[in-house]
């Protein structure tokens, strides 16, 4: 089968009624636990964007508590994890605050992690390519953010 254009959905969802909208949700958010999260963020969340990062660093503090610590072998597969579902999530938002917001945070977590990164030359790439995506970021926000931003990237160079 297959998938039609975004323009033939948005035309057929014009011709339905508000129900038969959403039964066609709620028979989406069925199929993929990433669906229910992203309708869980569009209905419940979106509204307070605080609320909805300050519970995301709850759980990246929760994942990076459960890590294992006995070789770097596992530290940078739950590193990759914690990084995967917190672009997810950054994906569901797509706001560019948001996202600078998060990434700064995975990162002051990274570098503050014991044992240190700074032994895994692996861990130490994905440290330095974070903090280049939250630059390329931060480029594009007004000057008064920037400044902000600024100075918490510079204290995580430091």
């Amino acid at each position: 089968m297959k998938a039609v254009s975004l323009r033939e959905i948005r035309q057929e969802l014009n011709t339905l009624s508000s129900s038969e909208i959403q039964e066609l949700c709620l028979k989406l958010s069925r199929f993929k636990k990433e669906n229910k999260e992203l309708l869980t963020y569009l209905l419940f969340e979106s509204q307070d964007e605080e609320g909805y990062i300050d519970s995301i660093k709850i759980h990246m503090d929760a994942q990076f508590e459960t890590i294992n610590t006995n070789s770097y072998f596992y530290i940078r597969k739950s590193m990759r994890k914690i990084l995967r579902e917190t672009k997810k999530f950054i994906r569901y938002s797509k706001k560019k605050e948001t996202e600078a917001e998060l990434l700064l945070y995975f990162c002051t977590k990274l570098k503050d992690f014991k044992p240190s990164i700074k032994r895994s030359a692996q861990l130490q790439n994905m440290y330095n390519r974070q903090i280049l995506l939250v630059k390329k970021i931060i480029t594009t926000f007004h000057e008064d953010l920037q400044y902000d931003y600024q100075l918490i990237l510079e204290n995580l160079e430091a």
